[in-house]
C-alpha cells in the first residue's frame, strides 16, 4: 500500500497494542508519519490526532478499558482485533459522538448468524485467558488486515471521508474475503450513549404536521419511500437492528419474516401484505416496535417509588386490569398482588383525559418477564411516521384485541358480516383465495362495541379433511374494509404454521383440551381450537341465528388530511363512554433517524389480551360485565361466574 502524508507533529499516530497486527501497521505508517507505538495508554495524548487500538487476541476488558481511558483523553480511534477466524476492523470512534466500537460489538454478537465465531472466542478467553487457535497466525494472513487500518488511518489524517464512520470491516482470516457492514449505535450503550432523564415535560405529546401520505392512507410516510429506504438502514445480516430476512414459500399472500436480535432472546417478526416487497417493509416496522417495546431505550429511567408515595401522580394500576387472588395463590403462580407500599420504577405518560403526564408502572408501559404484578404483552404498542399516526394504530390495535375478548368471555351472539354485501373487490378476491388456494371458508362478525369503533371476529373453517378446523383472528379500524384485511391477513399468515403444528403436537393438544392450564403459549390458544371437538365451545357465535349485518350499514368515512385530526376524531369517540388514553413515548433514537415513532397505549378499563391460560386477566375490569347488556346481547349485567372459562382462541 502506498500510503500518502506528510510527518507533522499533530498528525502524530498512537498504536497502542504488543502483537503483529501492531506492528505491521507500526511498519506501514512509520515512513509517512510520527508513529509511537506502546503497550498501554499513555498519560499525556494531547500531541496525537489518531489512536490505533490493535489486538491479536481479542480481549474485550483491556479493549474496553483502553478505550475509554482514549476517550477521556479527547481523541479519535480505530480498533481492530481478530477473534478465532475472523478480523474486526473498526469503528472510527470520535469522542462525544454515538457509535462507538461496544456498539459494534454489541450489534455484532447480537445480530450476526456467526455469534458462534464470538461466543466461542469469548469461552476460549474465559477458559484459557487467550484465543486458542489450531495454529498461529502469520504474517501474510495479518497483512490484509494491517494494510486496510493503515489506510484508514491515513483517510483520517489526511482528511478524507473514512470508510469506518458507522461502519466495520470483517475480514475472514482463512479467505481474506472482507465485507463493510454498517451499525447504529446502541442508545443504552454505557460509553457513548447519550440518553436524556426522563421527565413530564418529555412525556407531554407535541404533533406536528401529521399529513397523510394519501387521501387513502392512514400513514404518513408513502409506501414507496419507506421501501426504499427502511431494509438500508436496519437491516444487516452480521450487525443489522433486523437480521435473517426470509420469505415464506407456503404462504398464502406474501409474507416475510425477520429476525429482531437481542440479548434476553431472539423474536422473529413477520410481514404480510399482497407483495412480497410490501412484506419486507411491514415485517422491518414490526421488528423496529419490538425494538422499541421490550425496555426503555429513549430514556433513562429515573424514578423509583411506591404508588402510596406518588398519589395523584401516578395511575392505579388496579385499573389496568391484574390477576385475581385464587390466582396469585395458586402454587408456582409466578406474580404478586400489586403492593401500593413497594417501591418499583416508573415511567413518564401522557393522560388525555386529565390532560397532564402521569406516571405508568414500567411493567405496564414496556414487556415484563416473570416478576411484578402482571405480564404485559404488546398491547397497545405501535409504530408510525408520526407521533399522531402511531398512538392512532396503538389505539386499534387493544379495540382490536378488547372487542375479540369482549365477545369470547361474554359469549356475544355477534351478528354475521354478509360478505355479498361487502363493496372491496380485494376483500372479495382475498377471501376466494382463502377458499381455492388454502382451502378454508372464511366468516366474519361484528365485534363492534359500545364506542362504535369498526371491529371485525374472523373465522377460518377448514373445507378439507384433516388439519386444523377452526382458527379465529380479530381486526379494528375506522375503516371496516381495512379493519377486515387485517384480519384475513392474520389468519393467512397462520394457516400454514398451525397446519404443520398440529400435525407434531396432536397428544400435546388433546391434553390442552381436557385441561386449560396446559395452554401455556401465544400458540396453545389457537391450537386448542384446531381441535374439532371444540367447535361446540364457538356455538354461541357459530350457531347465531340472529341479525345479520352488512360493510353498508357502516358509517360513512369522514375524510381527514393529516393524522392529528384522523386521531383526534378517533379518541372522542373513546371520550364519549368515559375511557382515558394514556400514551407512553417508546420511541429510541435507533428509529428517529428515519422520522419514525413508537408508542405504546393504554386504556384503563379495556381488556387486555393474555397468552397463557393461567395469565388471564379481568380482575378490576367492569365492562366485561355491564356492556353486553348495554348493547342488548343480555337482558342484565353479567356475573363473574358467567363468564367464559375455557381459554381464549385469539391467534
Amino acid at each position: 500500500m502506498n500510503v500518502q502524508g506528510v510527518q507533522h507533529a499533530r498528525n502524530k499516530i498512537l498504536i497502542i497494542g504488543d502483537g503483529k497486527l501492531a506492528e505491521l501497521v507500526h511498519d506501514q505508517l512509520k515512513e509517512s508519519y510520527s508513529v509511537v507505538r506502546q503497550s498501554m495508554m499513555p498519560m499525556d495524548t494531547s500531541e496525537f490526532k489518531l489512536a490505533l487500538i490493535l489486538q491479536d487476541d481479542w480481549n474485550p476488558d483491556l479493549l474496553h478499558r483502553t478505550e475509554e481511558q482514549t476517550r477521556q483523553q479527547g481523541i479519535a480511534w480505530i480498533t481492530g482485533y481478530i477473534t478465532q477466524e475472523e478480523g474486526v476492523i473498526g469503528p472510527l470512534n470520535r469522542p462525544g459522538i454515538p457509535g462507538c466500537s461496544q456498539c459494534a460489538e454489541y450489534r455484532l454478537l447480537n445480530a450476526g448468524r456467526e455469534r458462534e465465531e464470538i461466543l466461542n472466542s469469548q469461552l476460549s478467553l474465559l477458559l484459557h485467558g487467550k484465543i486458542v487457535r489450531d495454529k498461529p497466525l502469520q504474517d501474510c494472513e495479518i497483512r490484509p488486515m494491517a494494510c486496510f487500518i493503515s489506510e484508514e488511518a491515513d483517510k483520517y489524517i489526511t482528511g478524507r471521508s473514512s470508510g469506518l464512520e458507522g461502519r466495520i470491516y470483517l475480514l475472514n482470516m482463512k479467505t481474506m474475503e472482507i465485507n463493510t457492514h454498517r451499525f447504529l449505535p446502541d442508545p443504552t450503550c454505557t460509553s457513548c450513549g447519550q440518553l436524556p432523564e426522563d421527565s413530564p415535560q418529555l412525556a407531554v405529546p407535541v404533533f406536528g404536521a401529521s399529513q397523510k401520505a394519501g387521501s387513502h392512507s392512514y400513514r404518513c410516510i408513502p409506501e414507496a419511500e419507506l421501501e426504499r429506504d427502511l431494509l438500508t438502514t436496519y437491516f444487516d445480516e452480521r450487525t443489522g437492528v433486523l437480521s435473517q430476512k426470509m420469505s415464506i414459500p407456503a404462504s398464502i399472500f406474501a409474507e416475510v419474516a425477520m429476525r429482531v436480535p437481542s440479548p434476553s432472546g431472539d423474536e422473529i417478526v413477520g410481514g404480510k401484505s399482497l407483495s412480497f416487497k410490501s412484506s419486507e417493509t411491514v415485517a422491518a416496522l414490526e421488528g423496529l416496535e419490538r425494538l422499541c417495546g421490550t425496555s426503555p431505550r429513549g430514556k433513562k429511567n429515573v424514578v423509583f417509588a411506591s404508588y402510596r408515595e406518588l398519589g395523584e401522580d401516578a395511575i392505579n394500576p388496579a385499573e389496568a386490569g391484574t390477576y385475581s387472588q385464587e390466582q396469585y395463590s395458586m402454587p408456582d403462580f409466578p406474580y404478586q398482588p400489586f403492593d401500593p407500599d413497594l417501591p418499583v420504577p416508573w415511567v413518564w405518560g401522557y393522560s388525555f383525559s386529565k390532560q397532564k403526564p402521569i406516571l405508568v408502572p414500567e411493567q405496564l408501559a414496556y414487556y415484563s418477564g416473570t416478576a411484578g404484578f402482571v405480564h404485559e404483552f404488546s398491547n397497545g404498542c405501535a409504530l408510525g411516521g408520526s407521533l399522531a399516526e402511531a398512538i392512532f394504530h396503538g389505539i386499534l390495535e387493544i379495540v382490536e384485541r378488547d372487542s375479540f375478548l369482549m365477545t369470547w368471555y361474554a359469549q356475544l351472539p355477534l351478528p354475521l358480516l354478509e360478505p355479498s354485501a361487502n363493496q372491496d373487490s380485494m376483500v372479495q378476491l382475498m377471501m376466494e383465495r382463502m377458499r381455492f388456494v388454502a382451502g378454508y371458508d372464511v366468516f366474519f362478525y361484528n365485534s363492534t362495541m359500545e364506542h362504535g369503533i369498526p371491529s371485525v371476529w374472523a373465522v377460518a373453517k377448514n373445507r378439507k379433511q384433516g388439519g386444523p378446523n377452526l382458527l379465529c383472528s380479530a381486526g379494528a379500524h375506522v375503516d371496516i374494509n381495512r379493519a377486515i384485511k387485517s384480519a384475513l391477513f392474520e389468519l393467512a399468515g397462520a394457516i400454514p404454521r398451525f397446519e404443520a403444528e398440529y400435525k407434531i403436537r396432536q397428544d400435546e393438544i388433546l391434553d390442552m383440551f381436557n385441561d386449560p392450564y396446559q395452554v401455556q403459549y401465544m400458540e396453545d390458544h389457537a391450537l386448542l381450537y384446531c381441535l374439532p371437538q371444540t367447535e361446540e365451545r364457538l356455538s354461541f357465535l357459530l350457531e347465531n341465528k340472529g341479525a345479520k349485518s352488512s360493510v353498508a350499514q357502516f358509517p360513512p368515512l369522514t375524510t381527514y388530511v393529516d393524522m392529528v385530526d384522523e386521531l383526534y376524531a378517533l379518541m372522542e369517540k373513546l371520550r364519549k363512554i368515559g375511557l382515558d388514553i394514556i400514551v407512553v413515548d417508546q420511541t429510541s433514537p435507533e428509529i428517529s433517524v428515519k422520522g419514525l415513532h413508537c408508542v405504546k397505549v393504554l386504556i384503563p378499563g379495556m381488556l387486555p389480551m393474555t397468552f397463557g391460560y393461567h395469565l388471564t386477566r379481568l380482575e378490576g375490569l367492569d365492562r366485561v360485565l355491564r356492556v353486553p347488556a348495554e348493547l342488548g346481547h343480555t337482558t342484565k349485567r353479567l356475573t363473574r361466574e358467567e363468564l367464559n372459562k375455557h381459554p381464549h382462541p385469539f391467534l
